[in-house]
């Protein structure tokens, strides 16, 4: 994939990354995208502390996504109707993605978003990994 940004002098914006989960969304098997349902994209520069207190970490720049919300294979018809959110964070998918260096923007952000995805539809991280070596 071509650099959708050529020439620009500013790194993607939240915007743009949300544009890209709206399009990897777009992109992904209709089977898949009516599985996961409703669910709410965010797109945040960092988690917050609360997020990260609650995961153990230190450092935001570890956490590039998190989904949050009673996963399918829990969720009870008596449940409150509380939407299933994927947050993204556009600062440590930023640093990855310079890091890494041999994926696209558009690529990382497709993975992590189906990762999170995967937590919706009650998969633990070994199952998405299993999934994702195949």
């Amino acid at each position: 994939m071509s650099d959708p940004w050529p020439g620009r002098a500013s790194a993607p914006s939240l915007e743009d990354i949300a544009r890209l989960a709206e399009a990897a969304f777009e992109s992904l098997p209709d089977l898949f995208r009516r599985a996961a349902g409703e669910i709410v994209f965010r797109v945040d520069d960092f988690p917050d502390e609360e997020i990260l207190d609650a995961l153990g970490l230190q450092d935001p720049f570890e956490l590039t996504g998190l989904y949050q919300g009673v996963d399918l294979s829990r969720r009870s018809i008596l449940d409150a109707a509380e939407p299933a959110r994927v947050f993204l964070f556009r600062r440590p998918l930023l640093d990855e993605w310079a890091e890494r260096g041999d994926v696209t923007l558009a690529d990382l952000v497709s993975h992590v978003l189906i990762h999170e995805i995967g937590h919706h539809l009650g998969l633990s991280d070994e199952q998405i990994h299993r999934i994702e070596t195949r």
